[in-house]
């Protein structure tokens, strides 16, 4: 089912695991579209990844770099200081960018900053 922001009570409507696009209340899915959803969204943040970034990374750096992407989207990651930082070539620099995406509406999310954590660690430890 169709769920509010936790953050906003509103926008954005989310369906699935994570899916926004086109979303309004009261939409119902199956676990079949949810995973269809979820593999096409994580498509679109790997490509993302893939044309921003311009370092090498390991499968950990990039697998917290598609997580974080695809929470906070290719625009707000296009212009974030995680990515400049990582594309000087400074890992441990962009790696301490992760726990400031913890935020929605403006306000501190524990959920947030649990999930940003877990990607900091993978982009670290792989």
């Amino acid at each position: 089912n169709a769920y509010p922001d936790p953050a906003t009570g509103g926008e954005p409507i989310t369906i699935g695991v994570g899916h926004t696009g086109g979303v309004k209340m009261g939409d119902f899915i199956t676990q079949a579209k949810a995973e269809e959803y979820l593999r096409a969204d994580l498509a679109g943040a790997e490509s993302t990844v893939t044309a921003l970034v311009k370092v090498p990374l390991d499968q950990g750096q990039f697998d917290a770099l598609v997580s974080l992407v695809f929470n906070i989207g290719a625009g707000n990651f296009s212009t974030s200081t995680l990515l400049h930082k990582l594309n000087a070539h400074d890992y441990l620099g962009a790696s301490a960018e992760f726990s400031k995406w913890n935020r929605a509406n403006h306000k501190p999310m524990l959920g947030l900053t649990r999930r940003r954590a877990a990607e900091r660690d993978l982009f670290l430890r792989g």
